[in-house]
């Protein structure tokens, strides 16, 4: 059976609440206060929802270089995704279908989202509206912790998806090449940075907030709107965005920047590429 990509809606999803190939994630998680999320999840959460937390299972332990979260472990979270009952893609093998909600936007929810893409898995939504969105439909949360059987998850890593700072030194001036800024404006600017030692921004990067991917409310915009903020991003080259161009996104710490990337996909200009580390590993070289 084939299911919507990249962006379900909590109708689709309550439909397909119980399919035995849909396994659902909750993504919350609060940079400022970590446990948040995981208290969240506790609280309630959809029915049959597993937690994933950003620090423990979406990113690996913190080094001097590589940005504040680093790409998790492929071993370890193929392990975590297995145990949670996701079947990757194999012959004669229903893969699992996953859909990841947050209550910020996506930033969350859009960082599983990249990751299974990134582990070969397409088989992956976002919820529009995130969990407010759902409760907003009127469908019920739960406390009840689910327990899936253990599936087999086989990454099969498309490491052209990302990028690391060499590879960004060596592209970003390139003709051809697009560097995209995903913070807010003033810290694109350098006028303001809360979290990382260094304000300012990678040199030639233009900048295009994270959050004009959805309204306040959580939903994503029209794809017109997707494809017009992109094509309006460099107005000197129009056709900057084009399927034979390369996007490189990047944000603090590699993690919001996937909604950027969740942007493109919708918009189907270009599968984009993650600077992993992002501001946060690039100004650490200061």
């Amino acid at each position: 059976m084939d299911y919507p990509t990249p962006v379900v809606s909590a109708e689709w999803l309550h439909h397909h609440l119980n399919d035995d190939h849909v396994r659902v994630f909750d993504c919350r998680f609060a940079l400022m206060d970590p446990s948040l999320g995981i208290r969240q999840y506790q609280s309630g959460h959809i029915p049959g929802a597993m937690h994933l937390d950003l620090n423990h299972d979406l990113s690996s332990p913190v080094q001097p270089h590589g940005g504040r979260h680093p790409l998790p472990d492929i071993g370890m979270l193929a392990e975590t995704l297995g145990r949670c009952g996701v079947q990757s893609q194999t012959a004669g093998v229903q893969p699992t279908f996953v859909v990841a909600y947050d209550d910020s936007r996506f930033a969350f929810a859009a960082r599983l989202w990249w990751l299974l893409r990134y582990l070969g898995h397409d088989q992956v939504a976002v919820l529009d509206g995130g969990l407010q969105g759902w409760q907003n439909a009127g469908y019920e949360v739960t406390q009840a912790v689910p327990t899936h059987a253990t599936k087999t998850f086989v990454p099969n890593v498309r490491s052209h998806l990302v990028v690391d700072i060499d590879e960004v030194k060596q592209r970003k001036d390139l003709p051809k090449v697009m560097l995209v800024d995903s913070r807010e404006g003033d810290r694109y600017r350098g006028e303001r940075e809360p979290i990382d030692p260094v304000a300012g921004h990678i040199p030639g990067a233009l900048n295009l907030f994270w959050k004009e991917v959805t309204d306040d409310n959580s939903y994503v915009r029209r794809v017109e709107e997707q494809r017009s903020r992109w094509q309006a991003l460099d107005p000197t080259r129009p056709n900057k965005t084009n399927d034979a161009d390369e996007i490189i996104v990047y944000c603090g710490s590699g993690v919001t920047a996937c909604v950027n990337l969740l942007s493109l996909e919708l918009a189907k200009i270009s599968s984009g590429k993650l600077y992993s580390g992002s501001w946060s590993d690039w100004c650490s070289y200061s």
